[in-house]
């Protein structure tokens, strides 16, 4: 297992920026896909973006143009920068390493304690 440690949230205005922080120890984390998901109350967790060991990235739509994952591994960190947020953003954001079965990525650990976003005037 791994320990997972979101930070960064807050509260911005639309239109506004954040930027999220993920800590991990405990592993070789170079080797690890990672993911940042989020959830808002009354919805299920939600994947929004994913960047692979190697570097590749991708999003849900609903982010997509909005959003940048990215990692530092010799931090063992992987952050997520959010641009132009939204209402529809505000949720409790959370990372986790990825594993790939059948197409479909899927978190490995426990979830950490995530960070919250509230996106309000």
């Amino acid at each position: 297992q791994v320990q997972l440690v979101e930070s960064g949230g807050g509260l911005v205005q639309p239109g506004g920026s954040l930027r999220l922080s993920c800590a991990a120890s405990g592993s070789i984390f170079s080797l690890n896909a990672m993911g940042w998901y989020r959830q808002a109350p009354g919805k299920e967790r939600e994947l929004v973006a994913t960047i692979t060991s190697g570097g590749s990235t991708n999003y849900a739509d609903s982010v997509k143009g909005r959003f940048t994952i990215f990692r530092d591994n010799s931090k063992n960190a992987v952050y997520l920068q959010m641009n132009n947020l939204k209402p529809a953003d505000a949720a409790v954001y959370y990372c986790n390493r990825l594993t790939r079965i059948g197409g479909n990525w899927y978190e490995v650990d426990d979830w950490g304690q995530g960070t919250q976003v509230t996106v309000s005037s």
